[in-house]
């Protein structure tokens, strides 16, 4: 039983591993590890896609590593092996990012990624920093999650779902931007979990022995 954090190039994956591991030996689970082999994504039990940076170089930087986005959609959509997607990983679910160009993601939750525009200009973009969570419904990943928890963000553009049920959480910045999403055994959050302490922490725990 193996969770595999998705390396292709698209950001630095240390802090990821490290909590990613922390909570997989707290919970008894087997270690994390970070690939960029097909082959150990296929057979994980569970796959964490973390991406940082513009949704085209991330969907590019993914295209361009022979057999590794064919294994994620073979163990995530055949095999419905529990999905976790961290910030432009979880954009990557939606059907299109439009962030610099209109740019095809994986469409298991559909909707689009595009710029956030804050109802107060004296807001600023990107939206960095700590923010509360508004829970929209609840999910197994998300318990012992509230309202009013503290998430940390780093982002420009975020998904408008078309299906609010598969929104699970969102926070305000002058204006709704989507938190979590979620249907099945995928789940995505727009934060870094890694960074966001106790809050993030408790996520990845629940992810690691969730059953969908």
């Amino acid at each position: 039983m193996t969770t595999v954090l998705v390396d292709y190039g698209a950001g630095n994956l240390h802090s990821a591993e490290k909590a990613f591991q922390r909570m997989a030996a707290e919970t008894g689970c087997s270690a994390a590890i970070v690939t960029s082999d097909p082959e150990a994504v296929r057979s994980a039990s569970r796959i964490v896609l973390p991406g940082d940076g513009a949704f085209p170089a991330c969907r590019h930087a993914l295209q361009a590593m022979p057999g590794l986005e064919e294994a994620i959609t073979e163990a995530v959509t055949r095999r419905a092996v529990p999905f976790l997607g961290i910030c432009v990983g979880m954009q990557m679910l939606a059907t299109c990012g439009r962030e610099f160009q209109d740019v095809a993601g994986f469409d298991w939750i559909g909707g689009e990624v595009v710029r956030i525009v804050p109802a107060d200009p004296a807001l600023k973009v990107p939206h960095m920093g700590w923010n509360d969570l508004i829970i929209d419904r609840p999910h197994p990943v998300l318990e012992g999650l509230k309202t009013g928890d503290h998430a940390y963000f780093v982002h420009s553009y975020h998904f408008r779902v078309a299906d609010p049920a598969q929104r699970l959480a969102h926070v305000d910045y002058a204006g709704d931007v989507t938190a979590i999403v979620g249907r099945d055994n995928i789940i995505g959050t727009q934060f870094h979990p890694e960074k966001s302490q106790a809050t993030g922490l408790r996520l990845i725990a629940n992810f690691l022995t969730w059953t969908p």
